[in-house]
């Protein structure tokens, strides 16, 4: 990789990391906010739905604008968004006595920023990057970016909320103001490539894009939705079980969430360096990562023990991080340049998707029974693996010229 390339690769990847810190870090505070605010888990679960679904219904809009006005200009006033959201939602936390509402608008804007800011990181790799086995790494590093922060979260969600609850909402302002400047300085954004199209002659050429490449882009959407949502669920029911059976709270119960996420990180590294541009061997590793994933949590359907927990849970980290960079890379490398943002925007809407369900309904699952709650969701993951066969063909796939 050239060396003002890589320094780009590594700001970019400042930007899933801060995103991911800034969602994540909630997930082993959200019982103590419930305990604050006198909320039930399913209203204190909507603090992560709410940042998820406004990110769905916006992040096509960003792919859009990044095609045609450029990645760098719609990251940065995104991730300005983003931090103001989490600054209204920590003032409100601190001054308000009943700041339920306010919080949920702070989530709203920090969506909204997100919307704008991690998924264009992936047409962005794209552009940087000539080779597809760079770009093969490149998405690689953004995924573990993705993942590692992941890894952060709870511990550092949890050591901040141990100072004060709402401490991980002013946290998040100061990460997105050190992404804005390494963006600015260290990020060189390539010319556009095409004349950008009139809106009527470019929702035209997706429409045949998708006529013609739908069957694996449906498929690697639906997968991409269904590992978020089966993550941030158990990620959910896990800080939610500890504190309620264990007695395990802060700094500890971060540490033990980190587990599984570690497992995911590591994977992904590695995942994207193994790749490189074999096509077939993509599919491969989505179909593993998955069968990994469905026998992890069908063990742990079948007792409660922590130790066992965590080890299947581990195990499910590794599955999730063997299939995402895999469907980053069919995303980013099978489409056209200045369809690029849009696309993929619709594959991260997907996984935003899931994410946005997962603690909702696995608030619910939680009232029932254990067993079915997770065996229940490895047969999810096996209708998953299905439709990895059904539509990802890897000799149809990337018939386009790639750019």
């Amino acid at each position: 990789m050239e060396e003002k390339n890589t320094w780009g690769l590594i700001s970019l990847a400042s930007v899933p990391l801060v995103m991911t810190l800034g969602n994540s870090m909630l997930i082993p505070v959200l019982p103590t906010i419930g305990k604050e605010l006198e909320l039930s888990s399913f209203m204190v679960s909507l603090l992560i739905t709410v940042y998820s679904v406004v990110a769905i219904f916006c992040i096509p809009i960003a792919g859009y604008l990044s095609d045609h006005i450029g990645r760098k200009q719609v990251i940065i006033p995104s991730l300005i968004v983003a931090g103001i959201g989490g600054l209204i939602a920590g003032l409100a936390a601190w001054k308000m006595e009943e700041p339920y509402w306010v919080l949920i608008i702070g989530r709203l804007m920090q969506g909204i920023g997100a919307a704008g800011a991690a998924p264009i990181v992936m047409p962005f790799v794209g552009d940087l990057f000539k080779n597809k086995q760079q770009v093969s790494e490149g998405l690689g590093l953004i995924e573990t970016a993705n993942t590692f922060g992941k890894v952060l979260s709870p511990i550092f969600g949890a050591a901040l909320a141990a100072m004060l609850w709402y401490m991980p909402f002013f946290a998040f302002p100061i990460f997105c103001l050190i992404s804005i400047v390494l963006l600015l300085f260290l990020v060189q954004t390539p010319p556009l490539k095409t004349k950008p199209e009139p809106l009527p002659q470019f929702l035209s050429s997706i429409k045949k894009l998708f006529k013609r490449e739908g069957r694996w882009l449906y498929a690697v959407f639906f997968i991409g939705g269904v590992c978020m949502y089966i993550l941030f669920g158990v990620l959910f029911y896990l800080s939610t079980y500890l504190e309620e059976t264990y007695n395990i709270h802060g700094v500890q119960k971060g540490v033990i969430l980190a587990f599984p996420l570690m497992a995911l990180c590591l994977a992904s590294f590695a995942t994207g360096r193994i790749i490189g541009q074999d096509q077939l061997k993509m599919k491969w590793m989505t179909v593993a990562g998955l069968s990994l994933l469905t026998v992890s949590i069908f063990v742990v359907s079948f007792n409660k023990d922590l130790y066992i927990m965590l080890t299947a849970l581990f195990a499910s980290g590794i599955g999730i991080g063997a299939a995402l960079p895999c469907l980053d890379a069919f995303v980013t490398e099978g489409i056209p340049s200045e369809q690029r943002g849009s696309v993929s925007s619709y594959y991260n809407s997907m996984r935003f998707v899931g994410v946005a369900g997962g603690p909702p309904l696995f608030a619910i699952f939680m009232k029932g029974s254990h067993f079915w709650t997770f065996a229940g969701h490895a047969l999810l993951v096996v209708l998953t693996i299905g439709i990895v066969f059904w539509g990802i063909r890897p000799q149809q796939a990337f018939k386009q010229t790639w750019q």
